[in-house]
């Protein structure tokens, strides 16, 4: 059976109604009840909370896989459902969901299709090819090429009597980390060749390696986002990766391991997990501000616009002692100002620290930003705390690792916490945040003081960036300087990021629309659904496109973009909410018809240099991308 097989275009939704969770799970399982998969919607629903009061199955990247076996489901399905406006689904911002429906006696068959949908939502451009789809069946389209991609990249090869060991473990410790180990032994399968893969999950690591697997490996693979404890191997030689390379390239990763020819010396079976680890790699520094910063978020992005509410009533609006004084609009500056940006810096440090070394980093951390705050050296400062109260904690845990058991629980809880604080708190108060105030006093007046040309070139680099590589380092780097602007309440780089993330989408759109011969039609019908999502700040419509001719349009949504920010800074436009697309410009954006007037200046700027650039597609190039497997 075929992922394809479990899919209908009756089971698709492209435009959920729902504006929350709750709304849109009874959506979809209204479906399935309509559709006759279900006989009991109450039961099926009551499976499905069960699922998820364990723990969200929003697993990132915009996406949740709410699922369920129970006895109420006839036959095994997948609804698929999609929002472009996004929901929080537990905590999560979330556009595409996936809800599984399987037979209490779902066969292993069926439960390897799903795990295997979960894997094709990693690769980046399948995702957007689902974002952007006009019809059910581009959906169902879609699915069948990335399933017969992923059957054409399977290589044949022989490799039988051969066993791969290996160790996966993602930031959260739920999806991505059973889909590494799950595309790594069906790729050793495809070869012939025996698997065992421990996967260290949230709650804690199963399948767990022994000396014996490591005396018989030919290959080990380790693939994680977090640091991971690889002191059994001893001496042989692994490969090292993040998990999503796991995920995507599982077959090079097996040749590479297999490479390395590992000799066979036998490691004493009293050798285990307990010893030292050996340092593999270094610190992701990276990896552990983006954690913080995606738990951030929601709070800049409802301060934001609480704020921006409250000044709809008028500027003084939400001061008691002014004449314009309403007391709604105080009411919403005080949860969005008072409440929510109060909270978006100590946030950051917390899950930073939580990000190094779990949740006894959380309080430490969280402390940390919050003297932040108050010393006034604000979201650079609240990152070093975060880091500070991470890595001290993981010190103070490594060094009290031998105390008996029995004690372990106090420690944790009391002790860890309780020195960690102390460190974390005498760095903040004496040494870090009267420097750090300077600094950002000094950043502070000169952001405020950019007028002309200085202010210009900001928001075109900001932009610039934003639309680079959509997602990339680059964008996440312009977008945490952007956040971090907008914690010491400054809003012009807010601005000219947003149009950063707009124009690409938007400039496809209207390239598609005004150039028709330089595209296929599948193309053109994907290039309308980037009017929808362009409008809606979400920039991985641009992605199949920019994949596709990375020569010509990604300059073009770069160029376009630095245009479109250029204008948005140098007219002294500010955006109280760095999310939300055109959702948000009219309550958020200080001059919003002026400043959507610089988004579709750079969108225009960029769908002509698409047209300038791409030759119209010949005759036989037309024929031929309708025989072959599209890209849409």
């Amino acid at each position: 059976m075929k992922l394809e097989e479990l899919i209908t275009e009756d089971n698709i939704i492209l435009d959920l109604k729902g504006g929350n969770q709750e709304e849109v799970i009874d959506e979809l399982i209204e479906r399935l009840r309509e559709n006759n998969f279900i006989s009991d919607p109450l039961i099926f629903k009551e499976a499905i909370y069960k699922r998820e009061n364990e723990i969200s199955t929003a697993i990132g990247d915009g996406i949740a896989i709410p699922h369920a076996q129970s006895k109420v489901v006839k036959n095994p399905t997948i609804i698929i459902g999609r929002t472009l406006a996004g929901i929080n689904y537990g905590g999560e911002h979330v556009n595409l969901i996936f809800l599984i429906a399987a037979p209490e006696n779902a066969s292993e068959d069926h439960l390897t299709l799903l795990s295997k949908l979960s894997i094709f939502l990693i690769d980046e451009s399948f995702r957007a090819k689902l974002l952007i789809a006009r019809k059910q069946e581009d959906i169902t389209f879609a699915i069948k090429n990335q399933e017969k991609k992923q059957e054409n990249s399977v290589q044949a090869k022989s490799d039988t009597n051969k066993y791969l060991i290996g160790i996966t473990g993602c930031m959260t410790g739920i999806a991505h980390t059973y889909m590494a180990a799950e595309a790594l032994k069906t790729a050793a399968k495809n070869r012939g060749m025996r698997a065992k893969i421990q996967t260290n999950g949230a709650n804690s690591p199963e399948n767990i390696l022994t000396v014996e697997d490591v005396n018989q490996a030919n290959a080990i693979i380790v693939a994680h986002d977090v640091e991971i404890d690889t002191s059994i191997f001893k001496s042989k030689k692994f490969v090292d990766v993040p998990v999503k390379k796991a995920i995507n390239e599982a077959d090079k990763l097996i040749d590479l391991a297999l490479s390395y020819k590992n000799t066979k010396e036998q490691i004493s079976k009293k050798d285990n997990f307990s010893d030292k680890a050996k340092k593999s790699t270094k610190f992701n520094f990276y990896k552990h501000i983006m954690s913080g910063v995606s738990y951030m978020l929601p709070f800049v992005v409802v301060g934001g616009i609480f704020i921006a509410i409250s000044f709809m009533f008028g500027i003084y609006a939400s001061d008691p002692n002014s004449d314009q004084y309403n007391i709604f609009a105080h009411f919403f500056s005080q949860v969005g100002g008072e409440a929510g940006f109060a909270l978006m810096v100590p946030v950051l440090a917390g899950y930073i620290g939580y990000s190094i070394s779990s949740k006894q980093a959380l309080a430490p951390s969280m402390i940390g930003g919050m003297l932040a705050n108050i010393g006034g050296s604000g979201f650079l400062g609240g990152m070093i705390a975060g880091f500070i109260g991470g890595f001290s904690t993981k010190l103070i845990m490594k060094s009290m690792s031998k105390i008996p058991k029995n004690f372990q629980g106090l420690i944790s809880v009391l002790v860890v916490p309780l020195i960690s604080t102390f460190i974390v708190g005498a760095f903040m108060f004496f040494i870090l945040n009267t420097p750090m105030s300077m600094l950002n006093n000094f950043l502070e007046n000169w952001l405020s003081g950019l007028t002309g040309a200085n202010a210009v070139l900001l928001g075109a680099l900001l932009a610039g960036m934003m639309a680079s590589d959509m997602g990339g380092p680059i964008n996440k780097t312009g977008s945490a300087f952007g956040l971090a602007m907008f914690a010491a309440n400054i809003f012009e780089p807010s601005a000219a990021l947003m149009v950063g993330g707009m124009v690409p989408p938007l400039g496809i759109a209207l390239a598609t629309t005004f150039f028709k011969s330089k595209f296929t039609e599948q193309e053109r019908d994907a290039g309308k659904a980037c009017y929808v999502l362009g409008a809606s700040f979400i920039t991985e419509g641009a992605i199949p496109f920019a994949a596709a001719d990375p020569i010509r349009m990604i300059p073009a949504n770069i160029i376009g973009a630095a245009i479109g920010g250029a204008l948005s800074m140098g007219l002294n436009i500010s955006l109280r909410a760095p999310h939300g697309g055109i959702f948000v410009i009219p309550i958020a954006a200080n001059k919003p018809i002026i400043y959507i007037g610089c988004i579709l200046i750079g969108s225009i700027i960029t769908c002509l240099i698409i047209g300038f650039l791409k030759k119209p597609l010949t005759l036989e190039e037309q024929k031929a991308s309708s025989e072959q497997i599209s890209l849409f």
